[in-house]
């Protein structure tokens, strides 16, 4: 019968302590850097796309009306030209960062 995973990590913690290895640093203590908040950013904008994508490719499945209706819908709330522009800026700026991030990054 084999091990369990209590005795496991029992096991690797009592060789690690023997062997007197360093511990892997803490994320705190590292110091921010430009690479490292593009990265960071990078991954959060594309798990906002794949989020988007999803959600809009479900509501399009699963939304009784056709996509002119909900468009007619919202026009009709008559939202200011601050909240609109707002609202295209977040919709493009995580598509144009991860697109120029990822560019940047092939090259």
């Amino acid at each position: 019968m084999g091990t369990t995973a209590k005795e496991e990590m029992a096991r690797f913690w009592e060789k690690n302590t023997k062997s007197n290895r360093p511990l892997s640093p803490h994320v705190t203590i590292y110091k921010w850097s430009l690479p490292m908040a593009m990265s960071i950013t990078h991954r959060g904008t594309g798990i906002a796309l794949s989020l988007g994508v999803s959600l809009f490719g479900l509501a399009a499945l699963l939304l009784p009306e056709q996509f002119p209706h909900y468009l007619a819908m919202v026009k009709s709330l008559s939202l200011g030209p601050a909240l609109i522009y707002s609202a295209k800026f977040a919709l493009a700026f995580p598509f144009s960062y991860h697109t120029w991030n990822g560019v940047r990054h092939l090259v």
